[in-house]
């Protein structure tokens, strides 16, 4: 869907400011969810994420190693339409990134 707003020239929004307040307030009233806002405001799902920690929208979690139910969700349907659109990985292939990927301290 594309939609043509005209704002007055004497506005200080860009484009992607618009699209983020809409993503935002969309976001609040359930009418998108974590993933589509964040689609909308051309960011990913953490950033947009970290931007409503930023403004006090949702509250991170108490304990920083547990990822709230809205990521994994997000990242769950990202993952789905991967699949759909036949983006697919070979599971020796994910073992090969994953044992190249550096390991956390504890």
């Amino acid at each position: 869907m594309q939609i043509t707003i005209d704002l007055p020239d004497n506005l200080p929004l860009t484009e992607a400011d618009v699209r983020l307040e809409l993503a935002i307030v969309l976001y609040q009233q359930q009418s998108l969810s974590l993933d589509k806002a964040a689609q909308l405001a051309v960011m990913s799902v953490d950033d947009f994420y970290q931007l409503l920690i930023s403004r006090h929208i949702v509250t991170p979690p108490a304990d920083p190693d547990d990822e709230p139910a809205e990521l994994v969700l997000a990242s769950l349907r990202n993952s789905m339409q991967q699949v759909k659109e036949g983006k697919v990985h070979s599971i020796s292939q994910l073992w090969m990134e994953r044992s190249n990927t550096p390991k956390k301290a504890l």
